[in-house]
């Protein structure tokens, strides 16, 4: 997920963009600086009477009932560890709350109830609504770490949180969902359901965001002009819809309808849900969603496909809402497994490194479809490195067994990529080698000669070189490690999509080893990361001495510590067999099957 702040006109006129364009989930486009960052002035109402709904649903589809069915365990069985192994994983544990008590402390003191501290200067900025996406985001992060004052403090200044008003004249549909809605939830399951107020603040927020799907198909405008919307306009899904954006809001509707007994949300999704499934075998690529999608019209037309940025966590909901549905419809398990098999086939691909380990990275293809080819583009996005996590769970509740090791090979793949940098830390984009053979030994030459190939630098130098003289040159100069064939994107934004495969499969296994590589991790991020008032993204991890971006995404608190946190923490923290997590780390919780 940094985000970009289009206005829905920019999205409904889109047409396909590369793979490497920027995805929507915070989530990579960047942002102008947060001291000159400027929302609209006025401050309009956006509750003030209830918007009116020119396509009102004539008949809900309910929630599933029944008995949930009973899943097979996802976590290893933890035995007693030795005090030597609790010692040394307690210290850890310390150090990462150390870490997150660091940035909160500088939220308070430079951005308390605001979106986002710049975390370089000490400004705030408003990118989420105005209503403190930080301060919200962060909620269960404080309950599961402990820290019940700061939890209080933080529900009193929930209630103070006016959502009748925004400064932003386009509401981006997911990231509120994902951010206020899936805080609000998480918080409150996490916390034992016992501060009413954020169940009311979520049914308030899920109040205003169902406004966007009033269409005439009932698919949701993304970026909502909820001000058109208030003055009476009609309005229509964009024919150039992110897929991730429109397919992943499954979680967080169906968990408010559940607490609230309001079919109206999981409505909401479900109509989403059955469009998708009705054109998964339509596609290009069929089984795999297109990163644009047509909502107008309910069609995946396009070309270009992806488990990165702009299309992630539609896949990643796939078997978290069969688990948070109890299992009680068949659908999302056919979904997720009918996408699978082509996944692998033609996303994910084996990458030549020079220790000749077996990894598989996560890329993008597009599809010719006049000369009947799948066009790989070889680019692994720390996007994408949520894929291990979710095949991991997919392979333990559908009883899939070999699909762990593919699982395995994903988060192998992701440690790989931060291991080899200078920094440690894995870059937002990046080209490897795809083997040639099961063999895949390293191949030095092959190596240099993609190198040469992929660079964009035009230099007098390379007049008369071959593609290994080349990539000699750019490997040398331009600071690519062997095993990276080019990294387009060197920023490192505080992201949470390693650990989070890392800590899943570490809970999955049990082996310890997956506890000393987030260990490895997060020091390295620590090292480059840490300001004096928080962490910062950072422009370049093969710098040993990157600059930092003057920006901390809410995630940071939300997800990538979080994870941190829970690899080190008692295995019953945040279990992976009583709560689904949602794709911003709130934890909802599973019914259960007694």
């Amino acid at each position: 997920m940094f985000l970009p702040r289009r206005k829905s006109t920019v999205l409904a006129l889109a047409c396909s963009p590369p793979l490497s364009a920027q995805p929507p989930k915070n989530r990579d486009e960047k942002l102008p600086n947060p001291a000159e960052t400027k929302p609209s002035t006025a401050k309009p109402s956006i509750a003030a009477g209830k918007i009116s709904e020119h396509y009102p649903v004539k008949s809900f589809i309910p929630l599933p009932t029944g008995t949930p069915f009973q899943f097979p365990r996802i976590q290893y069985s933890f035995g007693t560890e030795s005090q030597e192994a609790k010692a040394e994983r307690e210290e850890r544990l310390t150090a990462v709350k150390e870490s997150f008590v660091h940035s909160w402390a500088g939220y308070k003191k430079y951005a308390w109830k605001k979106d986002e501290l710049a975390s370089v200067r000490g400004y705030h900025s408003t990118t989420f609504g105005g209503w403190g996406a930080t301060l919200v985001d962060s909620l269960d992060s404080l309950w599961i770490m402990g820290l019940k004052e700061d939890f209080e403090e933080a529900v009193k200044a929930v209630e103070e949180i006016d959502l009748s008003t925004t400064k932003l004249e386009v509401l981006n549909i997911f990231e509120t969902t994902i951010r206020y809605l899936g805080g609000f939830l998480g918080a409150y399951d996490v916390s034992g359901e016992k501060y009413p107020i954020l169940l009311e603040k979520a049914k308030e927020i899920g109040n205003l965001l169902y406004g966007a799907f009033d269409t005439p198909n009932r698919l949701p405008v993304t970026r909502w002009d909820w001000e058109a919307a208030k003055k009476g306009a009609k309005q229509e899904a964009f024919d150039g819809t992110l897929i991730a954006e429109i397919g992943s809001l499954t979680l967080e509707f169906t968990r408010l309808a559940q607490l609230t007994n309001d079919a109206r949300y999981f409505d909401a999704v479900q109509r989403i849900t059955d469009v998708l499934h009705e054109e998964q075998n339509k596609t290009a690529l069929p089984g795999l969603w297109p990163v644009i999608m047509d909502a107008k019209r309910g069609k995946c037309t396009d070309v270009g496909f992806t488990l990165g940025g702009m299309a992630d966590s539609t896949y990643e909901y796939l078997p978290k809402q069969h688990m948070l549905l109890g299992g009680l419809t068949p659908q999302y398990r056919k979904m997720y497994e009918a996408t699978l098999s082509p996944i692998i086939k033609h996303i994910f691909f084996r990458a030549m490194n020079p220790g000749d380990e077996k990894i598989l990275i996560s890329s993008g293809v597009r599809v010719n479809q006049n000369a009947g080819v799948i066009v790989p583009d070889y680019e692994g996005q720390h996007l994408g490195c949520f894929t291990g996590g979710m095949v991991g769970i997919g392979a333990k509740i559908f009883d899939r067994p070999d699909d762990l090791n593919t699982a395995r090979q994903l988060v192998d793949g992701c440690i790989w990529a931060y291991n080899h940098t200078q920094t440690g830390i894995m870059p937002e984009k990046f080209h490897m080698v795809p083997c040639r053979d099961d063999e895949c030994k390293w191949d030095e030459a092959r190596w240099l000669k993609f190198v040469g190939i992929r660079t964009d630098k035009i230099e007098s130098i390379f007049e008369g070189m071959t593609d290994e003289e080349k990539g000699r040159w750019v490997a040398e100069n331009q600071k690519v490690p062997q095993g990276f064939s080019s990294i387009p994107d060197r920023r490192y934004l505080l992201r949470p999509e390693a650990i989070e495969s890392v800590f899943v499969f570490y809970r999955i296994t049990g082996e310890k080893k997956y506890q000393d590589a987030a260990w490895q991790m997060f020091t390295a991020i620590e090292r480059y990361t840490r300001t004096e008032i928080a962490n910062a993204a950072i422009n370049d991890v093969t710098s040993t001495d990157p600059e930092k971006d003057d920006r901390m995404e809410s995630f940071w608190l939300a997800e990538t510590l979080k994870y941190f946190y829970a690899i080190f923490a008692d295995p019953d923290v945040l279990s992976l067999d009583e709560y689904v997590l949602n794709t911003e780390a709130h934890p909802f919780k599973r019914p259960r099957s007694t």
